[in-house]
């Protein structure tokens, strides 16, 4: 079993008492057999800074320790960034359901998805949790169609879904007095 960072055990005692399963559930996602400690990792820092609490993106980022490079963190945190844009856009372009707006052009720069460094299937994995921790349908279907086209099993892609899960809630949790 993963042994978490003193940061994530800290914000973990904090959570109330009715956010008992997220206290059992962290250490459990982030333990996943199906990902790499790099995809791990990765998701984990991309779903914090998409959670928008600094603190536990802080402790994300501690408990990478040597495991993820400064450089693939800062390469989660931009992809968390696009997808956070690219979810409202494309989540409004889904539930308008007005095709006309399917054909104009998004116009919005996504330079972090395209050529980030790193490799592709990870990104996808980041991208498709920070996805279903924002809610939007159409990137969590073109995310996941990709990721099973590169050969991402779905046991991958349910540990990434179940970190961003759990990371998300936790973020909630953390705003409630212990």
């Amino acid at each position: 079993m993963l042994t978490l960072s003193p940061a994530l055990n800290r914000l973990r005692e904090r959570l109330p008492e009715a956010a008992k399963d997220l206290k059992l559930n962290l250490q459990t996602v982030l333990s996943s057999d199906q990902l790499s400690a790099r995809q791990r990792l990765g998701t984990l820092v991309a779903c914090a800074f998409a959670s928008g609490s600094a603190e536990l993106l802080a402790a994300a980022r501690e408990q990478c320790g040597d495991e993820l490079g400064l450089e693939d963190q800062a390469a989660a945190e931009r992809i968390a960034a696009t997808m956070g844009m690219n979810n409202i856009y494309y989540r409004f372009l889904h539930l308008v359901q007005d095709e006309e707006y399917g054909r104009l052009p998004a116009r919005l720069r996504m330079q972090a998805l395209a050529h980030p460094p790193g490799d592709r299937l990870d990104r996808e994995l980041w991208a498709l949790a920070v996805s279903a921790q924002n809610g939007c349908g159409q990137c969590i279907q073109a995310h996941e169609k990709v990721l099973r086209e590169a050969g991402a099993s779905r046991g991958m892609i349910q540990d990434a879904v179940r970190i961003a899960a759990v990371v998300g809630a936790f973020a909630t949790a953390l705003q409630h007095p212990a």
